[in-house]
């Protein structure tokens, strides 16, 4: 496979569960500030913190009221991370790649970004809020079906698998980060009113509820919670699952070593992570994540130069060269045939 193939698959896969996981996140949250009251310090600006690009909305927006985030997340063509512009570069990644894809995955992708854009150009309302989202989380998971129905076990598969699951293990991480800020008590006599409902939005926002309360089998508890989407291998939203089923997918491909021992590398810190702790100390777990989200950086550059890397053109830095990290892709666009 052509390492420009290659590349736009990697990246399709993660425009597509980024669109998903957006959608899911916006949709969790309009419902947990329903069930809360007025007072509660909850609101839309967390959805922008979990991005990482306050600095962008606050140059675009004066408030981060839900019309604004609404607009600036589902469909601000100057966010490269809104559900538009993570179609839209899925869109066009898979139009250069649609001799490799079937057909069908093509058709689903491209009708759902027409319909996608047409609602935002005609203004999504808050009536028609949760109608939109659902049909874009559907739609994605649509995409996923058929994938794994109809795309036979080569390269192509292993590459779409590689940018789904570190896409995926990069959300949960950023999603954790923000709302446990907001959760976990900085003193044992300081507890959250709510906290269970707010909790039980995190797990809603990965789809985890059912699976958490299956497994699990207590009540909701922020070290329960915490560890059940960090270490548990079974849940796929989780980054332990996320990360071992990355590593399978290398294993499969040649020259796999650099790669393979980055992810090796954050599965161990995963795994030896003090949940207790961390769950006592808020401070702690948000430096924590940060180390985690370094490692899916070199994770993501492990790949890169392994497989996508291209000859530095004259005149060309270093620098601009390396393209993008996972970190980074989630506020740059990727949209550029390769």
């Amino acid at each position: 496979m052509l390492s420009r193939v290659a590349e736009n698959i990697y990246w399709l896969a993660r425009y597509v569960e980024r669109a998903e996981d957006t959608a899911r996140l916006l949709s969790v949250n309009s419902h947990l500030l329903l069930d809360l009251p007025k007072p509660t310090k909850l609101g839309w600006s967390e959805i922008i913190a979990i991005t990482g690009n306050d600095e962008l909305f606050d140059e675009l927006y004066d408030t981060r009221d839900e019309a604004n985030v609404l607009s600036f997340m589902c469909g601000d063509v100057r966010y490269t991370g809104s559900i538009l512009s993570s179609l839209a570069a899925a869109r066009e990644n898979l139009r250069t790649t649609r001799e490799i894809i079937p057909r069908e995955i093509w058709e689903e992708i491209n009708q759902l970004y027409l319909n996608v854009k047409e609602q935002v150009e005609a203004g999504i309302t808050p009536r028609r809020r949760d109608a939109f989202l659902s049909r874009v989380i559907r739609s994605c998971q649509t995409v996923n079906g058929l994938v794994e129905g109809m795309l036979s076990y080569t390269q192509a598969r292993t590459f779409l698998m590689l940018g789904r699951q570190l896409e995926r293990a990069d959300m949960t991480t950023r999603i954790i980060d923000v709302r446990s800020a907001n959760l976990l008590p900085r003193s044992p006599d300081d507890l959250t009113p709510f906290e269970n409902l707010q909790w039980m939005s995190v797990l809603k926002s990965l789809s985890g509820f059912q699976m958490y309360r299956q497994h699990v089998r207590l009540r909701i508890r922020g070290p329960d919670v915490l560890q059940y989407l960090l270490q548990d291998r079974r849940f796929p939203r989780a980054v332990a699952c996320s990360l071992e089923r990355l590593a399978i997918a290398l294993k499969s491909l040649p020259m796999h070593e650099a790669a393979l021992e980055e992810v090796e590398n954050c599965r161990t810190h995963i795994a030896n992570a003090e949940i207790i702790r961390m769950a006592a100390e808020p401070d702690l777990l948000h430096a924590f994540v940060d180390e985690i989200q370094i490692d899916f950086d070199e994770v993501h550059e492990a790949i890169r130069r392994t497989y996508f890397a291209q000859p530095e053109e004259p005149g060309q830095t270093n620098a601009q060269n390396q393209g993008q990290s996972a970190s980074e892709g989630q506020s740059q666009s990727q949209t550029q045939s390769r």
